[in-house]
């Protein structure tokens, strides 16, 4: 129910549904490392879907925040395993402090 009214008030109908199925279609490509994502349509970007799941985070409380906040951790997971670091490339980004995912690509 609260991520209905977070949709509802903020968002469009099935935004959560389409973010979590667009990060997990990503994840889902065959290979040891996910290919860098092609940006030039936000709608099939596993970036943007993250960084709509973030916001629906934000904007959750707790109780419903902790269900979802479950689903996403799996994925950042296996995100995180499927990408490899570059220290030396860590720099300040200017999508944010907070947005760790689209960094990590960056650094591909």
């Amino acid at each position: 129910m609260a991520v209905r009214k977070v949709e509802e008030d903020r968002l469009w109908a099935g935004a959560v549904a389409a973010a979590l199925a667009e990060c997990r279609w990503y994840l889902g490509q065959p290979g040891r490392y996910v290919p860098v994502p092609d940006t030039a349509c936000s709608c099939c970007d596993p970036l943007v879907a993250r960084e709509l799941l973030e916001d629906v985070l934000r904007w959750l409380p707790r109780g419903a925040r902790t269900d979802l906040e479950r689903l996403v951790s799996r994925l950042d997971d296996d995100f995180e395993c499927r990408t490899v670091p570059r220290p030396a490339s860590w720099l300040p980004s200017p999508w944010g402090a907070g947005i760790w995912w689209r960094q990590r690509l960056l650094e591909l």
